[in-house]
């Protein structure tokens, strides 16, 4: 076989292997295999020696500059992108989630063979470190996940190597738990969490739903009954522990309850009824519904808030991706986020040379000839189908696979031809000759 017929063979056995090896992030991972499918991978390109080769090094290097170089989002968001199977391709998305928050992240592919893709969820510190938190299964390009505390969080999607193909991504965000009492939702909620409460002396350590008496009080998690009591501010209360999560809900002021301790419940069951017993008895009913952690009272809130709903962002055609495109506007910022408020990556000048590499139709994620990553938006570019100008060399000129003076030589065009230029980048112009051939020369060595 030759070489590329063989590389392709051995990666294609190392994704079956892993596919019917990986089962994501858990509990019962082997301590002493790597952590996600992700990582399971890379160590099977290791095992097999393709790490040494120029494709197996770049996929990897893919994967760690996709954690430095994120992209910010806000949620709910998804774009489209592309991918080549002669090009490692990795990409991080950087947001901030709450505890509380149930997020699901969907990538969707279409190509001429099936790709599978790693979606990984990384935690990160106040230095920007990471650490792995969530990872999908090897079979599926969907991951649900739930922040175990709030901050900023990377999501990186990468597709095993040697396959080509168009992407969408998706993230969305729903409430964790679902909603306390039968036929409401947050929008009902009319006292929160750290209300001042007898003139100051305490903090409301939960919030407030109204609904009429007798309105069933639900289990919002499946769990267990640990507490049917009476006490003198939450009347009849109920405690049920969501051990999955190491917390305890409580239901206060009930009219009456419908379970027992020790009962086990499921999403949905009624626990009891709204009513305004202990210190509610001069307001109308309502369920105060709090969360106990550890490290004591919870907001409720992000648990049981409504979601966002589906992303909306309307998607850039898949014709467009991966085109080449030039700067239109004297000059335009590169920001780090779909945003004209977001902050600045650098500034381009007019018929500066990018790559779209995915977005939506109103903000664009390109790549700079340099590698760096950013959004413009879509007003501020037009297509390099139209030269800006034709150029007769003087002399025989190098034409280059990139914008950098040590890059590889596709052609030498002679003195006399002539070149269309197309865009520009760092004292480099991309050109393309009369036959058709697109590539970049310097500069310097061009006479006007």
């Amino acid at each position: 076989m030759e070489f590329k017929s063989v590389f392709r063979f051995f990666v294609t056995s190392v994704g079956v292997a892993l596919l019917h090896a990986c089962t994501g992030v858990g509990p019962a991972t082997n301590l002493f295999r790597p952590s996600s499918p992700h990582d399971q991978y890379g160590q099977s390109l290791k095992d097999a020696k393709l790490d040494r080769t120029a494709l197996g090094a770049d996929w990897a290097a893919a994967g760690e500059r996709a954690l430095r170089d994120s992209l910010t989002i806000s949620i709910p968001y998804r774009e489209s992108g592309y991918f080549s199977a002669n090009k490692p391709f990795a990409v991080g998305y950087r947001m901030s989630a709450q505890r509380g928050d149930r997020f699901l992240v969907k990538v969707e592919t279409q190509g001429q063979k099936e790709a599978q893709v790693f979606i990984d969820v990384f935690a990160l510190d106040d230095r920007n470190r990471t650490s792995l938190q969530a990872a999908s299964k090897a079979d599926t390009n969907v991951l649900a996940w739930e922040p175990r505390r709030t901050q900023n969080f990377l999501i990186r999607i990468q597709p095993e190597l040697l396959r080509s193909g168009n992407y969408t991504i998706s993230i969305t965000r729903e409430p964790a738990l679902s909603f306390p009492v039968q036929g409401r939702d947050s929008r009902q909620i009319s006292s929160f969490f750290g209300a001042s409460r007898d003139a100051g002396r305490r903090r409301h350590e939960g919030v407030d739903i109204f609904a009429p008496r007798g309105t069933p009080a639900v289990a919002s998690v499946d769990g267990v009954i640990t507490g049917v009591t009476t006490n003198s501010l939450g009347g009849n209360v109920v405690f049920l522990s969501d051990n999955e999560r190491d917390i305890r809900l409580y239901y206060a002021h009930l009219d009456r309850w419908n379970v027992n301790a020790g009962q086990r419940v499921s999403i949905g069951d009624t626990v009891g009824y709204v009513g305004n017993t202990g210190n509610a008895r001069t307001t109308g009913p309502h369920l105060h519904f709090g969360i106990y952690s550890s490290g004591g009272a919870t907001d409720p809130l992000p648990f049981i808030r409504l979601g966002r709903g589906p992303a909306r962002q309307a998607l850039l055609p898949a014709s467009r991706l991966g085109d080449s495109v030039r700067v239109v506007a004297a000059r335009t910022f590169v920001r780090s986020a779909p945003g004209s408020d977001a902050p600045v990556v650098r500034e381009v000048v007019k018929s500066t040379a990018l790559t779209i590499a995915g977005g939506t139709e109103t903000w664009l994620r390109i790549e700079l000839p340099g590698g760096e990553l950013g959004y413009v938006a879509s007003s501020a570019t037009e297509t390099i189908k139209r030269p800006l100008r034709r150029f007769a060399l003087t002399t025989s000129t190098n034409l280059l696979d990139a914008a950098d003076s040590q890059a590889g030589i596709l052609n030498t065009l002679p003195s006399g031809s002539s070149i269309d230029i197309l865009s520009v980048f760092a004292g480099f112009q991309l050109v393309r000759s009369m036959n058709g051939q697109i590539g970049w020369v310097n500069k310097g060595t061009l006479s006007y």
